[in-house]
């Protein structure tokens, strides 16, 4: 299948990491919590097994966990991040992922593709997008 063709498994370090201050503001992400969270450059643990993928994201103040099934809509629990709750659901749109998160908050989701040894990750709440890059761990 065409869809599978990238497989986002491997080990990321944070390279870059952009708007993601306005990301949280958009998400009403307390300024306390926002200051700390803009100097913390996690990494993402990523393993995909055929459409099961588990994404980790590991920074010195907290992980974050999720598992999911492209194509099947799941309960997300967002604590940690805003306290949300969200109905998810993560396709590919040709060689990327693409979440969409259901929930309080309008336009909210995310995209996932791989350019060379970058991981790229684009935010998305409303209209507002924070960009991050990711380099492979051989």
């Amino acid at each position: 299948d065409e869809d599978m063709s990238t497989d986002f498994s491997g080990y990321w370090k944070m390279k870059s990491n952009d708007n993601f201050e306005e990301y949280l503001k958009a998400l009403d992400v307390n300024i306390a919590l926002r200051k700390i969270a803009v100097l913390l450059k996690p990494d993402k643990d990523i393993v995909q097994k055929g459409d099961h993928v588990v994404i980790k994201t590991i920074s010195s103040l907290r992980n974050y966990l999720m598992e999911f099934d492209i194509g099947k809509e799941f309960p997300e629990d967002l604590s940690g991040i805003d306290d949300r709750q969200c109905m998810t659901t993560v396709n590919w749109d040709g060689d990327k992922l693409v979440c969409v998160q259901r929930g309080e908050k309008r336009g909210r989701g995310w995209t996932h593709w791989i350019e060379g040894d970058e991981l790229h990750l684009e935010l998305r709440v409303g209209e507002v997008t924070s960009k991050q890059v990711f380099k492979k761990v051989p």
